[in-house]
Formats: C-alpha cells, sequence, structure tokens
C-alpha cells in the first residue's frame, strides 16, 4: 500500500484569504494559491483544477507508458497534456471536464494497437478511476513518426 500526503495552511477570509500547498517530498513548499490564481488571472500562484490537471496527466503517462511496455512496445517520448475546466453549478462549482492530449513516439506499433492502449491507460489509470464523477473524460491520442 503506498500513501502520499500534501498539506494546506490557509488564512484569511473567502476571497481575501491566501493559502499554501505543501508536500511531502517538497516538490511544492509553502506553495501560494488564493481566489486570484485560481478564478482570475494571478499567475503568482497555483490552484487545484490546475494540480489535478498535473496528476492526472502524470498518472496517465505512466499508464500509458507501462502499458505499451507490457504489450512489447518502448516508448521514446510521450507528452501529455491535461485541461480541467471548472463549470458554474448552482451556486457552487463542479468540474465539468478534463481533456487529456497525448502525443507519443512508440516505434514498431500500429495505429490501431496504439489507440487501444491509450484508451486502455486512460480508462485503467489510477486518477482517471478516481475522477470518474467527472461527466466528460476525453483524450486526443497522436502517434508520432
Amino acid at each position: 500500500m503506498i500513501t502520499k500526503t500534501s498539506s494546506v495552511h490557509w488564512e484569511g477570509r473567502g476571497k481575501k484569504g491566501q493559502g499554501q500547498i505543501s508536500t511531502d517530498t517538497e516538490a511544492l513548499r509553502a506553495y501560494p494559491y488564493g481566489f486570484g490564481s485560481r478564478f482570475e488571472d494571478d499567475r503568482k500562484g497555483t490552484n487545484p483544477e490546475e494540480l489535478l490537471a498535473a496528476a492526472h496527466a502524470a498518472c496517465f503517462t505512466m499508464a500509458f507508458s507501462f502499458a505499451c511496455d507490457k504489450a512489447g512496445f518502448a516508448t521514446d517520448a510521450v507528452d501529455t497534456k491535461a485541461q480541467v475546466r471548472l463549470d458554474k453549478d448552482g451556486e457552487g462549482f463542479v468540474i465539468g471536464h478534463i481533456g487529456l492530449s497525448l502525443e507519443a513516439r512508440v516505434p514498431d506499433i500500429d495505429e490501431e494497437m496504439f489507440q487501444a492502449i491509450a484508451a486502455s491507460a486512460k480508462r485503467d489509470c489510477p486518477l482517471s478511476k478516481a475522477l470518474a464523477s467527472v461527466p466528460d473524460i476525453s483524450l486526443k491520442a497522436t502517434l508520432l513518426k
């Protein structure tokens, strides 16, 4: 069993408050976030959706590479982008869409096998499973030559 931990410290009230996110590995150490970095264009901090996008892209990419390896194909290069859309939902918000975009160089694989492995990685990566309540998770997979 594997357990990973992050923590948040928040000070202040609502929109005027400011938080700091830290991870046990210190990849993030008191990294700022708040209303401005989540709902406005403040680039001085991060936000939960950006972190979720990074986590999903990382998880999916590893799942894809491992699935290729299991099927006998080496991955030369794999690049994934994830976009997480936060939609208004009554008085609150909901994650309405996650778009995964994969570009990969995988020698000796044909398009059909590439697409099948990409689809299975999207379905089987732990974060995709954890995010099953998101109404739409799309995948655009491009095999590079």
